[in-house]
């Protein structure tokens, strides 16, 4: 990573002051050497650590690992909590009870009280209540009826602590309707390459942002703890997730040790001295190349989670691992983890393979390979939150005044309020805006009735996809908020102005922008780029079809991140940062919209928390870089008194991409959308489609999502007869030179199953046999498979454009998993690719 010693030295000012303020031993004025000592606002309790003690000393060595041990609930019942002590639960991206999308509050609650009362007959001496944890992001956004707010990056850009702590207060009282008592929030990453995935979970790429509001957020979840609209906050995900190289997900940090202390923890100081009782370990690793010091992976360092939070932090809350974090230290799986243990997690999310990883882990303490000191260090940390949390006072969850009430999910006026000041004004030529009312409105644009899009991922799924608007019941789409402020019969809308005569209407409003993702799915590789067209060519098409027709046109962009929008904004008269503003759509018409006397109604006020580049590949980009030259400034914004006219702007990209040496994504957590996956089987042809919960039982194959690096990141077949499955594009993509040459097609694969008969890998209509090469994989785990292009090509295959450049298909029982299918350059000539003579 690069070194920003001016944005360093500025934000470290800045923090140190603050943090003292708060009784933060740090050196003033000056960058912090080491980690700080914080004094929390959660003090400990003599009697309830005697209590603690006592309950500790009585328990078995079954009843703690299964204290430390967290399921998935659909991996979970509650006889298993009982028969297992387990401790706590979770719900993923995703998940509801009975899987029922539509769950109602008072569903969630039965589900959470079936839990608790598992928990409480257990043949335990003491009875430990269960606790059940929730990716609430922004709102209670895994729940039907919920309001969701802004996202992040959002509310980074509204600059208003108070909102941000409002919201959290929020959030808790809509997660305790459903029985539920731990949100994994708030995340406190600090964002410095703008192609990660996870963007707009983050306040901001300037860390004092970020430590600005970690503090309100904490405090509005948690409250003091013991009522009934509290919930216990998570600080996530510790530590340096923001920076990684090239912004890849779970990938290597190369921050020095003070960049390390003095951007990407600023947010956790504060977070610790409010009190946060959990913090979430991060899935990348850190390696200080210039220091000369590879820490290797956070959830195996020891020196990150005991030496520098616990110790030197003095944080006496409990770690817990993020969704089979574990399997990313060397040496472990997904059930069985000594090194991660050791290394400080107490808590250990273990989504399915719970009941081996309880196994294992109690075999490693009678071997001695986790001391039992560690173990009662876990299970005590583990009842000291659940006992300051009130877990131990006898309620059950429904016993919360907020339980089952399906009106606590909605704060619809603070949403609405949190999106009016999130927006951000980057261009007003002709003081275009705001609109006035009365007037004949075209709408534009793929994201204008689209509350998928609008709220953007974690929210209701994990990615954010396989969501209609009827699953959000109480929202408003933009277009739905135009149309009633402006009148609905005033309002036309056509999502791609086909056929549109843009000279009937006065103004037009163009809704566009990025589509849902989340965590590495949502990742720009180094081939890609931050052009925004370049993935979203319909976006471009609709602005084409409706510029310079003599009508002012308004684009509204949805996107998590600052992304290159030059052709876009040359064809916009003006153009607005919307983000992922959530259900409430009528907080974006406040602002560009006139009050009916036509006075402005409400202001701009959005600042860009995010520097936002000027070119396609203009990334890391952050303030305080050396030469530093954003197309718009962090903190630019503005608002209805600015008198600034935007020249026309350059739009030129590189083609091929930002990198010559990489690869182009067919099917990996980069880029599923350029390719859909499509399985033929019995004279059926089923697009896979995004709904990653779907299990699709054909004639003679059955397909099922699955995880071989990351979270639902593969597709695992299991064949009983003759089908086939295959990546495929509309219309064929051009492949660049640095991808064909030497290149190959290389994919992940975990072959659980031998198999029976003749199975074949294709490019296009070219077959290749490679049964024998699958003979080899069968019982080996995961394996990287490299074909080079050349074996395709000596068979008549040309290489310049590809639709079809992946398909597997068996005529005989097999079962195989694939993720992280690509073309990768230069791949033909790495050591373990394949030769030709390996298929007949």
């Amino acid at each position: 990573m690069n070194s920003h010693n001016h944005i360093l030295r500025r934000a470290v000012l800045a923090a140190t002051l603050a943090l003292s303020a708060h009784a933060i031993a740090a050196p003033a004025a000056r960058p912090l050497a080491d980690w700080p000592h914080i004094t929390s606002a959660v003090r400990q309790d003599k009697a309830m650590e005697a209590r603690i003690r006592q309950i500790v000393a009585g328990m078995t060595l079954a009843q703690k690992i299964g204290q430390m041990t967290q399921p998935e609930i659909k991996f979970s019942t509650p006889e298993d909590i009982r028969n297992y002590y387990i401790g706590s639960v979770l719900n993923g991206g995703g998940s509801w009870p009975q899987n029922n999308k539509h769950a109602s509050a008072a569903d969630w609650v039965r589900l959470a009280d079936a839990y608790y009362d598992a928990s409480m007959s257990t043949d335990m001496k003491v009875r430990i209540p269960v606790i059940w944890g929730i990716d609430a992001m922004h709102g209670n956004s895994n729940m039907y009826g919920a309001t969701l707010f802004p996202h992040n990056i959002g509310l980074g850009a509204a600059r208003d602590p108070k909102l941000v702590a409002d919201m959290a207060k929020s959030v808790a009282k809509a997660v305790r309707a459903t029985g539920i008592d731990w949100v994994f929030a708030p995340t406190l990453a600090v964002v410095r390459d703008d192609r990660w995935g996870r963007t707009y979970e983050s306040f901001s790429e300037d860390p004092s942002v970020v430590r600005d509001y970690a503090a309100g957020y904490v405090k509005g979840l948690q409250g003091d703890l013991k009522s009934d609209n509290t919930v216990v906050a998570t600080a996530k995900h510790f530590v340096g997730d923001g920076g990684t190289f090239e912004g890849k997900d779970r990938g290597v940090n190369q921050s020095t040790m003070s960049e390390m202390i003095n951007i990407h923890a600023q947010g956790y100081y504060p977070a610790l001295q409010a009190g946060v009782q959990t913090v979430m370990a991060s899935f990348n690793s850190w390696n200080d190349v210039k220091g000369g010091a590879d820490h290797g992976k956070m959830h195996g360092s020891r020196e990150l989670l005991t030496v520098a939070l616990k110790e030197k932090m003095g944080f006496d809350g409990l770690i817990v691992s993020d969704w089979n974090a574990i399997t990313e230290v060397p040496g472990c799986a997904e059930d069985s983890c000594a090194a991660s243990i050791n290394a400080g997690v107490d808590l250990v999310m273990v989504p399915e393979k719970w009941k081996t990883f309880i196994a294992n882990t109690i075999a490693q303490v009678e071997r001695g390979e986790i001391p039992m000191s560690r173990i009662d260090d876990a299970v005590t940390r583990i009842l000291r939150v659940k006992m300051r949390a009130g877990l131990f006072d006898g309620k059950k969850p429904s016993q919360n005044i907020y339980a089952g009430k399906q009106e606590a999910l909605q704060d619809r006026a603070l949403a609405r309020k949190a999106v009016q000041e999130s927006l951000v004004l980057l261009k007003n030529n002709g003081n275009v805006l705001p609109l006035a009312r009365g007037k004949k409105i075209l709408v534009v644009g793929k994201s204008a009735d689209n509350m998928a899009n609008q709220s953007g991922g974690w929210s209701l799924t994990w990615q954010g996809t396989d969501n209609k608007n009827s699953d959000y019941p109480y929202s408003d789409t933009i277009l739905a908020a135009i149309q009633d402020v402006a009148g609905k019969d005033n309002v036309t809308f056509s999502e791609n102005a086909a056929g549109v005569d843009v000279s009937q209407f006065d103004a037009v409003v163009a809704v566009i922008g990025e589509t849902p993702y989340a965590e590495g799915d949502g990742d720009i590789g180094p081939a890609g780029t931050l052009r925004l067209s370049g993935r979203h060519p319909e976006d471009l098409a609709v602005l084409q079809a409706v510029s310079g027709k003599g009508k002012p046109v308004v684009t509204v962009a949805i996107t998590g991140r600052p992304l290159y929008t030059n052709d876009i904004l040359n064809l916009s008269d003006s153009f607005v940062a919307a983000w992922l503003p959530g259900t409430e759509g009528k907080g974006v018409t406040d602002v560009l919209f006139r009050k009916a006397n036509g006075k402005i109604n409400k202001d701009f006020r959005g600042k860009l928390s995010f520097s936002w580049p000027k070119s396609a590949c203009q990334t890391p980009l952050n303030v305080g870089d050396a030469n530093y030259d954003p197309l718009f400034k962090f903190g630019f914004g503005l608002n209805y008194s600015s008198k600034t006219t935007l020249p026309q702007l350059d739009t030129s990209y590189p083609d091929g991409g930002c990198s010559k040496t990489t690869a182009i994504p067919v099917y990996n957590p980069t880029d599923r959308a350029t390719y859909g996956l499509y399985v033929s089987s019995g004279g059926q042809r089923v697009a896979l489609g995004a709904d990653l919960n779907a299990v699709f039982n054909l004639p003679t194959v059955k397909v099922e999502t699955a995880q071989i690096n990351t979270q639902q990141d593969a597709k695992r077949l299991t064949w009983s007869g003759a089908a086939k499955l295959e990546a495929q594009a509309r219309k064929a993509i051009k492949l660049p030179a640095y991808a064909s040459t030497d290149g190959a097609l290389q994919f992940d694969a975990i072959v659980s199953a031998a198999p029976q008969g003749k199975v074949q890998i294709g490019i296009e209509t070219v077959e290749l046999d490679a049964s024998a090469v699958f003979q080899q994989l069968a019982g080996k785990g995961k394996q990287t498979v490299k074909i080079p292009l050349s074996c395709f090509a000596n068979r008549g295959l040309p290489l310049a454009a590809l639709s079809t450049p992946f398909s597997v298909s068996a005529d005989a029982p097999f079962a195989a998993t694939f993720a992280n299918i690509q073309i990768v350059g230069g791949a033909a000539r790495d050591k373990d690719a394949l030769a030709c003579g390996d298929f007949k």
